[in-house]
């Protein structure tokens, strides 16, 4: 059996420098499918579809708002000319009901343990609309490697430069943030995977650099403890969502490998200043995330919220404008109050003003997002400081002994400077 599965494209933040990271959704879900399933696997924003290869299912694999109208325009195609489509992911489970009509099967939950019964009722042509498994998430502990032998390896890097391998070692999130979906997602409970089942997904990914995509590792501090114990000896180098802020969690995980971590900066106060400075104190580095249009935001603040970004010196800083995706907080709170005013999916980038904000005008806000990339990056470009994480990754790399043929020279030409 023929399966392609796609993953739709995608446009970068506006302002942002483009590169594009090995998707992981896609991966986990190729785990999932039986031994017998042929899978081709493409990614749009790097390949173009050949509409015309003969192929049994497609399967569309979306993670974000900002992809569904192109998977629907993709799923149109294929059903066009008589080929099945089922839809799975993060933003199909956001946008199920309307994805329903673009698809044969809309699978929304985990695929593990699951793919086999979605398969045989495919055969048997009795492909049910939808594959409801929210609630029946998989034992954590069933839960193996990706499959990475379907991705094109030589399409992910920048310049030459080798990027990051995405992992996970936990589902699910005990926090329910405001703009966050997660807590829909992947449930309100913190399930991390066994120790050894995680370590033996990294020791087995054929790049030295990853990317540990939970949602937040700061969620049980013996459980993270453990886990970067375990990853000291496997010299690896890795980004990551935050982590607690603690000395021995910090201690251990500058000894793990950790490279630098995304750190949501919500405020001017001691605390962050003071958690940004024992990142850096540990030799770890900081790229802030900094959301703007909260309803507590004024002009006044953003602009001091950027100030103090400069201050405390972070490494790289990713700006995004409040987005009301479905299924959080934010959606329902601004859709009772009335304040949504596009539906349009395609504008749920990130970087697009979609509601109206309390204390500014919408266009104000959309100004002041573009004037907190150009102020942050006006010293010093984004690639200049991109160049300046990865400089990090190699010292650390030539320490161990681990750093790849050609990679110091290549992250050189790259970004413009000498070896």
């Amino acid at each position: 059996m023929k399966l392609r599965l796609i993953y739709p494209k995608w446009p970068k933040l506006d302002r942002q420098t483009e590169f594009h990271l090995p998707p992981h959704g896609p991966v986990v879900f190729a785990a999932a499918l039986p031994d017998d399933v042929e899978v081709t696997f493409i990614d749009e924003n790097l390949e173009t579809i050949n509409f015309d290869d003969p192929v049994d299912l497609v399967a569309i694999s979306m993670m974000l708002t900002v992809q569904v109208k192109r998977g629907w325009e993709i799923a149109d195609m294929y059903r066009s000319k008589g080929v099945k489509v089922i839809f799975g992911g993060i933003s199909t489970m956001l946008h199920a009901e309307e994805t329903m009509n673009h698809a044969d099967a809309v699978f929304i939950g985990e695929a593990e343990g699951k793919m086999e019964q979605v398969l045989a009722d495919f055969k048997a042509g009795r492909l049910q609309k939808i594959y409801h498994f929210l609630e029946d998430r998989p034992p954590i502990e069933t839960i193996g490697s990706a499959r990475r032998n379907i991705l094109k390896r030589d399409l992910y890097n920048y310049r030459g430069i080798q990027m990051v391998d995405l992992v996970h070692a936990s589902r699910g999130c005990r926090f329910h943030c405001y703009p966050c979906a997660v807590a829909y997602l992947g449930g309100k409970q913190f399930r991390p995977r066994p120790i050894e089942k995680a370590i033996e997904e990294m020791a087995g990914i054929d790049n030295n650099r990853l990317f540990i995509v939970d949602n937040s590792l700061a969620q049980d501090t013996q459980w993270e403890l453990e886990l970067f114990r375990e990853m000291i000896p496997l010299k690896k180098k890795w980004c990551c969502h935050p982590i607690e802020d603690k000395p021995e969690v910090l201690d251990l995980a500058a000894q793990a490998g950790a490279w630098y971590v995304y750190q949501a900066v919500f405020d001017t106060s001691n605390l962050i200043r003071e958690r940004i400075k024992r990142y850096h104190d540990h030799g770890i580095g900081v790229e802030g995330t900094i959301l703007l249009g909260l309803d507590h935001h004024t002009e006044d603040y953003i602009k001091g919220l950027i100030d103090f970004l400069l201050e405390i010196e972070l490494d790289m800083a990713e700006f995004t404008v409040l987005t009301p995706f479905p299924h959080t907080k934010a959606y329902d709170e601004l859709k009772a109050q009335n304040r949504i005013f596009s539906y349009d999916w395609n504008d749920y980038s990130a970087d697009k003003v979609v509601y109206h904000p309390k204390q500014m005008s919408a266009e104000k806000l959309q100004q002041l997002f573009y004037d907190a990339w150009d102020t942050f990056y006006a010293d010093e470009s984004q690639e200049m400081k991109m160049f300046k994480l990865f400089q990090q990754v190699i010292e650390k790399e030539m320490a161990d002994n681990t750093l790849r043929p050609r990679n110091r020279a290549l992250a050189s030409r790259a970004f413009g400077k000498k070896a």
